[in-house]
């Protein structure tokens, strides 16, 4: 009997302590990325009265005569399925579809976490908003490149520097577009107000402005069948003083359909319309520049030239005023100019045993023996989740199955306690025999 009343205590204890796990799974039903646990019973070791015994030529075997000891705590499970995702508007707050933690850091260790509640501290750096440490990845600005193979280590946090970062970039591209029109006199030389005169702004290293001028003059007419050019015109480039930075070589030259008939292979740049200029940067530190003017999309027909630069490359100098976050965590940079630059990029780490991480606390994790070592690389890749800006992943604590559970383990709790009650009245029976 005692050995009956052992069992009941120790599945008392058992029943208490998967209650404790259920009240903290229904504690955080609401917790940012929560992942709920489960215990798991193993029953005691078993006392043997009698072994098993063989079939014989006279008798058949028996089986072994053993009764249980009570029951024994197996272990704490984490469930670790992906929890619904919550829209918040915020660009700070991040959500992982699929596998993957987030690496944050006191600076002197890294940790790992799922709940994406970030925000921006007085230094820029993207911090953890409850515990407030640094969030781990990789800085462009820092590094001078855009490289992802550098080792995250416990320094490596991202920064957003808004208002504090000043970017331009040098004018390299500029294409035009429009109609020389193939009713303009033949033959006025470069100069004549006639011609026809667009003019870009172009910008160099440190940002500053320059004016790059075409003309587009001398029209010619050019006998012969289709699709032999009929009408063609020459150029020149100049600067902000006049300077003639390049004559014309090769004329632009037009079909009857108005289209241009020498683009010629886009893969010769020697029979494209494009022509390469070197842009003085004049004074202020900046060196000279080269830009490449493209007119491949320039037509002639009979009606006005409306010829202009439709794209370039270049930007003046601008400050960083917002951000966003793509689904590969990189963080792009939205500077006041229009310049879009990419900051960094939030790492992610992925175990091979996710279950085997050992809770910390205040949301965070750390790797053990039994996790395996995090592989640490960019969302999308290697097996990693996305990241989604604007979201927090909500914990994954099924209120239902809780609340089953829940009963499950009181019916289990008051049973065992009958047990004891019942073995009590029992003893004291058998106390009781004394008198």
């Amino acid at each position: 009997m005692l050995q009956a009343l052992l069992a009941g205590v120790a599945s008392i204890k058992a029943q208490q302590t998967r209650m404790n796990v259920i009240g903290n799974n229904l504690a955080n039903v609401n917790t940012a990325a929560y992942k709920g646990g489960r215990v798991t019973f193993q029953d005691m070791l078993a006392q043997t009265i009698r072994g098993a015994s063989r079939p014989t030529d006279k008798n058949g075997g028996t089986n072994a005569i053993q009764y249980g000891l009570g029951v024994l705590i197996a272990g704490t499970d984490v469930n670790n399925e992906q929890g619904s995702l919550n829209a918040t508007n915020r660009p700070t707050d991040l959500a992982i579809q699929g596998n993957g933690y987030f690496l944050v850091s006191n600076g002197d260790r890294a940790a790992f976490t799922r709940d994406g509640g970030f925000d921006l501290d007085a230094n820029g750096d993207l911090v953890h908003r409850a515990t407030g440490e640094r969030v781990l990845g990789w800085n462009f600005i820092t590094q001078g490149n855009s490289s992802t193979g550098a080792v995250v280590t416990p320094q490596s946090s991202v920064n957003v520097p808004l208002g504090r970062l000043n970017a331009s970039r040098v004018t390299s591209f500029v294409e035009y577009q429009g109609n020389l029109s193939g009713d303009a006199p033949a033959g006025l030389p470069a100069g004549d107000p006639q011609n026809w005169t667009t003019t870009m702004r172009v910008f160099d290293s440190l940002g500053g402005s320059h004016n790059v001028t075409v003309e587009f003059f001398n029209r010619t007419d050019l006998p012969g069948p289709a699709p032999a050019p009929i009408s063609s015109y020459e150029f020149r480039v100049l600067d902000d003083l006049g300077n003639v930075l390049t004559t014309s070589g090769p004329p632009l030259e037009f079909d009857s359909n108005g289209r241009m008939t020498n683009p010629g292979d886009p893969t010769d740049p020697t029979t494209q319309r494009v022509v390469t200029v070197q842009v003085p940067a004049g004074t202020g530190g900046a060196l000279d520049f080269d830009v490449t003017l493209n007119f491949d999309r320039i037509r002639q027909l009979k009606t006005d030239s409306q010829v202009s630069a439709s794209n370039q490359d270049g930007f003046p100098p601008g400050e960083l005023q917002g951000f966003s976050i793509s689904q590969d965590g990189l963080i792009v940079g939205l500077f006041t100019n229009g310049l879009t630059q990419e900051l960094g990029q939030i790492a992610l780490s992925i175990f091979p045993n996710p279950g085997g991480l050992e809770r910390m606390g205040n949301n965070l994790w750390r790797a053990t023996d039994n996790s395996g070592v995090g592989v640490v690389g960019g969302a999308k890749t290697g097996g990693r989740g996305a990241i989604n800006s604007g979201y927090l992943e909500q914990s994954n604590v099924d209120i239902g199955a809780e609340f089953t559970d829940l009963i499950v383990t009181q019916r289990g709790f008051q049973a065992n306690t009958r047990v004891v009650s019942t073995v009590d009245e029992m003893l004291q029976d058998l106390i009781n025999m004394k008198r």
